[in-house]
């Protein structure tokens, strides 16, 4: 029903930055409250960042304020992660989620979230 393809991973040294999208199929994106999550080897899948439909709230893990931002543009139904000052231990797999939930909240549980892509990796080096 809702398909989510993440791109833009990659490898880059500590203090860069990169820009993660995702795109979203179907016409109704605006619908959709989405978030990104990250899970490195060996460790749980950890809450990134979130957004409401429309874009007017977002919400941070302490670990990544103040260094990413999570944006959308609904009308190229893609969401955005830019990602400064990138540390070693923000290597991880990357994935963007969408929910279909009605109304206009952000979401940190993986549990809110209906659709997943199938992820980017991330690697920062020292």
């Amino acid at each position: 029903q809702v398909q989510l393809v993440e791109s833009g991973g990659g490898l880059v040294q500590a203090g860069g930055s990169l820009r993660l999208s995702c795109a979203a199929s179907g016409r109704t994106f605006s619908l959709y409250a989405m978030g990104w999550f990250r899970q490195a080897p060996g460790r749980e899948r950890e809450f990134v960042a979130a957004i409401t439909r429309n874009g007017g709230a977002t919400n941070y893990a302490d670990s990544v304020k103040a260094r990413f931002t999570i944006s959308r543009d609904n009308a190229k139904n893609t969401l955005y992660l830019d990602m400064n000052s990138l540390k070693p231990d923000d290597t991880a797999v990357y994935t963007c989620a969408a929910s279909l939930a009605v109304g206009n909240s952000y979401f940190r549980r993986s549990s809110d979230y209906a659709y997943w892509g199938q992820g980017t990796q991330v690697t920062v080096s020292s």
